[in-house]
């Protein structure tokens, strides 16, 4: 983002939301950063600084605000740089820090395709930072937040940061901070309100489609699972298992956690509140990475004006709301599991098996709902089951093949979340038997979180076009040319139009005999 001080500074006196994340402002009479939404009283003009991220902000010698907590500030979506490249290494850096993994910069440049030298390069020049000091303020912030927002020993916050040990994270907190970390712990649980369990609010940037993400979610609700209650959205969750152990073998041993997550739309404040059973607040950063990406709350809705006035040419411009967000995924392997078992089916049918998977492979869960009862099955389960008993449910050979090789694969280390690779995991998707185009291009949309992909040969989306059948695929695609790299957004933007023009049941799809699924709007998992 190319900082213009004038405009920054409007934004700053307007607390205007619009811009949260998108610059941080650091005030020298006290050597705080902020986000510009903070309700402390506005500096003086001469006494600030704009930076375009977090870590530049600490570079320059800036601590935290402990008010406005940088860290739940939105964050940025892979069409707001320039360069693709450094941005998804920015956001590869962020899911590491989040579920705890180590970072090596040897190997995500290698994953990446380029040199570690070429990485360094292209990533200073977008984010004006090197990946190290970028990674030091993505651990710090998380760390920050498990200190506010859990109970975790800090002990155990240093280790879940990816910090060698905790002489090193003392160190760097108490340098960057400028507060050690007891010293913010002790702060946090005078100011913090009682009750068990995680409470942490993130904010988007407005406006937001509420309406319509809260629709898309009660549309495909799994019964079980998660249900959608006026603004809250409510589901069991399980935090994610290893995908190998320390030894290097499948890591389906160790039982993970299971509990549940709630989340509501606080609309006037631009924000939600996630909140969780207390059993997961060791998993707060995977937690948090979820609801961002599930509810896209890092999204930038200006990308999208002239997107949607193209789309308004074919549909009433009352369904291309200025709030459009692409809905993405809680569980990587379960919304792909969903997308495998929604081939070739109805909605009826496609609900009835996923039902059917859930009962007899789903662990049960506690949770203040009665309707919530069980999680969905994670890879290893699926993994471990024979075919037979998952054939005996109803599903069909090829479709039982295509979902345990899918949960094999995630099992040995295929990485089911917005901080993939792209090229590389939809290779191995392809190769995976029952995977096709329309499944890869489903995955990349809701699971890897990518603004462009593009299921051509959809059948609501060819309707929503205008267009009659799959074999006019390659028309759609050349309709779409104009719409990159936000092709995912015009898709969710045409699905939601169909379904305001036509809001009667879409007829089952005709069966192909390859892999790829011709679906309809409604049919997408």
């Amino acid at each position: 983002m190319e900082l213009d001080p004038d405009i920054a500074w409007k934004a700053l006196a307007a607390h205007d939301a619009r811009f949260d994340g998108r610059f941080f402002v650091g005030v020298t009479s006290t050597r705080i950063y902020c986000r510009p939404v903070c309700r402390v009283r506005t500096p003086r003009r001469e006494n600030c600084r704009f930076y375009a991220n977090a870590a530049t902000a600490e570079q320059a010698g800036f601590r935290p605000c402990l008010r406005c907590r940088p860290e739940l500030a939105p964050g940025l979506s892979l069409m707001d740089s320039s360069q693709v490249l450094a941005q998804h290494a920015a956001r590869m850096i962020d899911h590491a820090v989040r579920v705890g993994a180590a970072v090596r910069m040897p190997e995500l440049a290698a994953r990446l395709g380029v040199t570690e030298r070429h990485l360094r390069r292209v990533f200073a020049q977008a984010h004006g930072v090197s990946p190290i000091d970028y990674l030091t303020t993505q651990r710090l912030l998380q760390a920050k937040q498990l200190l506010t927002d859990t109970d975790l020993p800090v002990t155990e916050v240093a280790l879940a940061c990816g910090f060698e040990s905790l002489r090193r994270f003392n160190a760097v907190f108490a340098e960057q901070v400028r507060l050690k970390p007891t010293e913010l712990r002790g702060a946090a649980r005078s100011s913090k309100a009682g009750g068990d369990g995680l409470r942490v609010r993130l904010g988007y940037r407005p406006p937001y489609d509420v309406a319509s993400m809260l629709a898309f979610w009660e549309q495909r609700v799994l019964a079980g699972v998660e249900e959608v209650s006026g603004r809250v959205i409510r589901r069991t969750w399980s935090a994610p298992r290893p995908a190998v152990d320390e030894s290097g073998h499948a890591g389906a041993a160790a039982e993970p956690a299971r509990g549940w997550i709630e989340i509501e739309f606080l609309e006037e404040r631009h924000e939600v509140e996630l909140r969780a059973s207390a059993n997961l607040a060791a998993h707060s950063g995977q937690l948090v990475e979820a609801a961002r990406h599930a509810l896209d709350l890092d999204a930038d809705p200006t990308h999208m004006a002239p997107l949607l006035a193209t789309l308004a040419e074919l549909h009433p411009a009352s369904a291309m709301t200025a709030g459009l967000r692409m809905p993405g995924s809680f569980d990587g392997f379960e919304t792909a599991a969903r997308i495998v078992l929604g081939q070739q089916v109805t909605v009826a049918a496609a609900r009835t098996l996923t039902r059917r998977l859930i009962e007899r492979f789903g662990a049960p869960v506690e949770t203040p709902w009665p309707g919530l009862t069980r999680c969905f099955p994670d890879a290893a389960t699926i993994a471990a089951a024979t075919p037979d008993s998952i054939g005996e449910l109803g599903i069909v050979r090829q479709r039982v093949a295509a979902l345990q090789g899918l949960a094999r694969a995630v099992v040995d280390g295929l990485p089911l979340h917005r901080g993939a690779p792209l090229a590389s995991t939809q290779d191995t998707l392809l190769a995976l038997p029952g995977i096709g185009d329309w499944t890869t291009q489903l995955l990349a949309l809701r699971v890897l979180g990518w603004p462009d992909a593009f299921p051509a040969t959809d059948i609501g989306l060819l309707k929503a076009l205008g267009l009659a059948q799959a074999r006019d695929a390659p028309q759609a695609i050349a309709m779409a040319e104009s719409w990159r790299p936000w092709r995912s957004y015009a898709v969710i933007a045409l699905w939601r139009a169909l379904e305001s023009d036509d809001p009667s049941p879409a007829p089952a799809p005709v069966k192909k005999r390859n892999a790829v699924r011709k679906t309809t709007a409604k049919e997408s998992a």
